[in-house]
C-alpha cells in the first residue's frame, strides 16, 4: 500500500522534466497505438472477408460428377456419369451425421443467353430447381411472399423464387410481382416470392440476386431432367465436420456407379468447411503478426523508459541515500522505483488505447455512410479481451522496465550516497 506521500514524490519525480517524460512516454503510446490498430484492421479484414460468405452454411460441400480417371469392373476410363436422385437417399440412409442433403438441377449461367421472359423483357438468369432446405445452406432474406415448401415438392408445383435483380430487370416500379407469371425456357412458372442475399459465395452481391428457385421436382419435370441430379449441396452437423464425412460420401457414390475406389477424379467437390478453415487460420495468422509487430514496437518503447528511469535513479542517488540512512528497506526504495515505471507505462498506454479507439470509431463512423455491402473491409473493432491483454502487456512491461533501475537503487550505499554532489 502506497501512502498520499509515494504518489506525491512521483508524480514530482515525473514531473521535474516533462519534456523528457513525454518524449520516452511516447515510445509506449505509440506501440499500444500500432497493436491495437493492427489488431483491428486484423478484424475489419475479416469481417469483409467473412461477410463475402453471405451467411452460408460453411460445414457444407458442392458436389458433381466428372469424367473417371481409371478403368473399373469392365467398364472404360473416361467414362461420363450423372447422379440420381436414389444416390440422396442412399447418401442418407448409409453416411450419419448428415444435416441437409440437397440435390440441385440448374439451367442459364450468368452471360448465358436470354431465358426467362416476361412480357416484353428478357433476361439471361440462373434458375435452380431445388429443396426447401437449401434455404438453410444459402441463408437469403424472404422480401415478400414466401420459399419453395415440401408442399411445391410433393405437387410438382410450377412456381418460383426471384431474386430483386431480376424483379427489377423484369418488372416495372410499383409493379405486382406475387402471383403473376414469367416464362423459363418456355415454361411458365408463377412467382411466390422476391428474396434478397446480403452476398454471393464469390462476394458478388449483385449476382447473387440474379437467380430464380423453382422446386426440383416441377425443374425435373418441365426440363425432362428425369432422375438426374445436376449437383448436391450437403451440410454437416454442427458436432461433425463435412471433411471427415465427404470420404464417406465419396464411397457410397462410387459404389453406386461402378467407379474405382481408387478413383478420386470422378467425382468432383468444393468443401466450403476446409477452405474456410483456411481462412480462418490466415486470420489467427494476422492476429499473431500483429501482436508481435506491436509488441516489437512496444518494447522500443519500454527500453526508454527502462533507461530514463536509469538516469532517474542517478539523478536521485542523494535522495535514495538519505532515504536508506533513515530506514528505508530495499524493498521499499525498489517499490518506489517500480511503481514509478508502471505508472509512467500505464499513462501513456492508456493514452495510446485512447488514440486508437478514436481512431477506430472516426473510421467506423466513415464506414457507416458507404455501401459496404460488396467491401472486403467492414467493422475494425477490437474486443474487451483484446483490451484487457494490452493493459496486462502495459504492467509486465512497466514492471519489466522498471526492475534494472529498481536493482541499481537498493545497491547503492547510504555513505557512498551521502559523499556525491
Amino acid at each position: 500500500m502506497f501512502s498520499r506521500d509515494n504518489w506525491d514524490e512521483i508524480l514530482e519525480a515525473l514531473s521535474a522534466n516533462w519534456f523528457r517524460t513525454v518524449l520516452t512516454a511516447f515510445g509506449v503510446l505509440w506501440g499500444i497505438f500500432i497493436l491495437v490498430i493492427l489488431l483491428a484492421a486484423g478484424k475489419g479484414l475479416e469481417n469483409g472477408v467473412k461477410q463475402g460468405f453471405g451467411g452460408m452454411a460453411t460445414n457444407s460441400m458442392f458436389m458433381w460428377s466428372q469424367t473417371t480417371s481409371k478403368p473399373y469392373k469392365g467398364l472404360p476410363q473416361g467414362r461420363r456419369f450423372s447422379f440420381k436422385t436414389g444416390d440422396v437417399e442412399a447418401i442418407k440412409e448409409q453416411v450419419p451425421h448428415l444435416r441437409f442433403i440437397s440435390p440441385r438441377n440448374q439451367l442459364g449461367g450468368f452471360g448465358g443467353a436470354n431465358n426467362v421472359v416476361r412480357g416484353l423483357n428478357t433476361g439471361a438468369y440462373n434458375v435452380y430447381g431445388d429443396y426447401p432446405e437449401i434455404i438453410q445452406q444459402e441463408p437469403m432474406d424472404i422480401t415478400s411472399g414466401r420459399f419453395i415448401n415440401h408442399s411445391d415438392i410433393k405437387e410438382k408445383r410450377k412456381v418460383a423464387v426471384i431474386g430483386e435483380s431480376v424483379r427489377s430487370g423484369l418488372y416495372e416500379p410499383g409493379e405486382k410481382v406475387l402471383g403473376s407469371y414469367i416464362k423459363i425456357s418456355g415454361v411458365n412458372f408463377m412467382v411466390i416470392g422476391t428474396y434478397k442475399k446480403k452476398g454471393g459465395g464469390n462476394g458478388n452481391v449483385e449476382e447473387a440476386q440474379k437467380q430464380i428457385y423453382v422446386p426440383f421436382t416441377a425443374f425435373s419435370q418441365a426440363f425432362n431432367r428425369g432422375e438426374d441430379v445436376g449437383w448436391m449441396a450437403i451440410t454437416a452437423n454442427d458436432d461433425h465436420s463435412i471433411t471427415s464425412l465427404k470420404n464417406q460420401v465419396f464411397d457410397v457414390l462410387k459404389d453406386r456407379h461402378t467407379i474405382h475406389p481408387e478413383d478420386d477424379r470422378a467425382v468432383g467437390h468444393f468443401d466450403l468447411y476446409e477452405e474456410f478453415n483456411k481462412i480462418n487460420g490466415l486470420f489467427v495468422a494476422l492476429k499473431g503478426v500483429a501482436y508481435f509487430v506491436g509488441i516489437l514496437v512496444l518494447l522500443s518503447g519500454i527500453i526508454g523508459i527502462s533507461n530514463i528511469m536509469l538516469i532517474v535513479v542517478k539523478e536521485r542517488t542523494n535522495e535514495i541515500g538519505v532515504r536508506r540512512a533513515l530506514g528505508a528497506t530495499p524493498w521499499a526504495i525498489r517499490g518506489q522505483i517500480l511503481m514509478e515505471s508502471i505508472f509512467l507505462t500505464i499513462m501513456s498506454g492508456m493514452a495510446g488505447i485512447a488514440m486508437a479507439t478514436a481512431v477506430i470509431f472516426l473510421v467506423n463512423n466513415a464506414l457507416s455512410g458507404m455501401d459496404t455491402s460488396e467491401m472486403m473491409f467492414l467493422n475494425p473493432s477490437v474486443d474487451l479481451g483484446v483490451v484487457m491483454t494490452a493493459l496486462a502487456i502495459l504492467v509486465i512491461s512497466g514492471l519489466l522496465a522498471g526492475l534494472i533501475p529498481a536493482q541499481n537503487a537498493i545497491r547503492i550505499k547510504p555513505v557512498d550516497a551521502l559523499r556525491t554532489e
